[in-house]
């Protein structure tokens, strides 16, 4: 991570520097690609070579983030075209659910309630015992030691303790409200589909509607070695490939861990289903600052368990994402204060290609969550300002990794 952090820093410091100097003196900035002859600096602010790594940083990012828009589209274009999820092998008896909590009672109740008929072998694993209605609840004893933290931990004490004679473990996080459930299809890890649900604020929901249209990338995992990331509201695992992985590992992201770990040392199968959980967004900006912060900082640890172009791609993508907000906050305004900026055509091309894929994957995810939410099409002028609410906690682990793992806070039914 200290190569990610260095290059963000140096990155963010020549595009901020560069940017004040464009605005006190306004330049023409030339990246490559620039005409023959064309000046790359008209002030002697450019001269002492402000405007050209101005320049250079923004075509460097621009040819970085297009790189990761690029391979998304391959992903989800080309990999995943035409799949299709298995059709259900197994039924709710062939399923043990266990949700996951520290303390929530109110939100677990929620969850429990919304579970099909069908499913009876039901358990909640909470930090200390609470009353839930219709599940079995285990406070996973204080003594209890493994290399595992926090909901990790919970999880391992889980495989060993409870008995479970099902096909699969269905693992739900305690606000995982079950919107379709009717069965499983033939695969080692499923993963079920994700809708997170709107709670105390709207930019939070609009990021993470953003965050549904980049996720429909996941229906090319299960045609890759190994699945780029793992969500974990709702993740089924068979029976033995979690006797034999084990959650027995330190990590901020247990769920993709676990994956990879599976998919690194064993022959097993991946699946999206087509159930669906509706999740909480987090209920203020500080809270999926402090989300997304550990997702980045714990994906960037976790994945120096993968084959190294595996481990290059995660990387890259994730610094890709850490850059695109500081691009926006510097570019944006320019912009609208009408400094001059002249580029070639081919960087106005990349931008405005750049531009409109971030458009297209906010409206990906209008269109994912389904014809009651077309009015939130309307949020389209806010994109830049959405994309920087996704990615800040990308910036912020990155620069500075959390310590130890921090639930996010729930709001519950209420």
């Amino acid at each position: 991570m200290n190569t990610e952090r260095i290059a963000l820093v140096a990155v963010t410091l020549a595009l901020v520097v560069g940017g004040l100097a464009t605005l006190f003196a306004p330049t023409v900035v030339s990246g490559p690609g620039g005409a023959p002859g064309q000046a790359a600096v008209t002030t002697a602010v450019a001269d002492g070579g402000l405007g050209s790594l101005f320049g250079v940083a923004l075509w460097g990012v621009t040819l970085l983030f297009g790189a990761t828009a690029l391979v998304w589209f391959v992903l989800t274009g080309v990999v995943g075209a035409g799949y299709e999820t298995p059709p259900n092998e197994y039924g709710l008896d062939e399923i043990q659910v266990r949700i996951m909590t520290v303390d929530a009672a109110d939100v677990v109740q929620d969850t429990v309630d919304s579970l099909p008929e069908g499913l009876d072998d039901i358990h909640v694993i909470a930090e200390s015992a609470i009353d839930v209605d219709g599940a079995t609840v285990h406070a996973v004893p204080e003594e209890f030691t493994c290399e595992a933290v926090r909901k990790g931990r919970a999880q391992e004490w889980a495989r060993q303790a409870l008995d479970c004679r099902t096909e699969f473990v269905l693992y739900l996080d305690e606000d995982s409200v079950v919107e379709s459930l009717d069965g499983l299809p033939d695969a080692d890890i499923v993963q079920l589909r994700e809708k997170p649900r709107l709670t105390g604020s709207n930019l939070s929901y609009l990021a993470d509607m953003y965050r549904m249209g980049v996720q429909i990338e996941q229906r090319a995992f299960a045609r890759l070695s190994i699945p780029l990331f793992a969500w974990g509201g709702g993740i089924a695992v068979r029976t033995e490939v979690e006797e034999k992985t084990t959650w027995d590992r330190e990590t901020l992201v247990e769920d993709t861990a676990f994956v990879w770990a599976a998919f690194r040392e064993f022959d097993v199968t991946f699946a999206l289903s087509d159930a669906v959980c509706r999740n909480e967004a987090p209920p203020s900006l500080y809270e999926i600052l402090q989300q997304r912060r550990r997702w980045a900082a714990g994906n960037l640890n976790a994945s120096a368990m993968l084959p190294f172009r595996y481990e290059l791609l995660t990387r890259v993508r994730n610094y890709a994402w850490a850059l695109s907000p500081i691009v926006t906050l510097l570019v944006v305004p320019l912009s609208l204060l009408s400094v001059t900026i002249a580029y070639s055509g081919l960087f106005f091309a990349a931008s405005m290609g750049l531009a409109l894929c971030t458009l297209g994957w906010f409206l990906l995810g209008v269109g994912y969550y389904g014809d009651d939410h077309r009015q939130w099409a309307l949020a389209v002028p806010l994109a830049p300002l959405i994309t920087v609410v996704h990615s800040m906690g990308t910036v912020a682990g990155i620069l500075k990794p959390p310590e130890t793992f921090r639930v996010t806070t729930k709001v519950g039914s209420e």
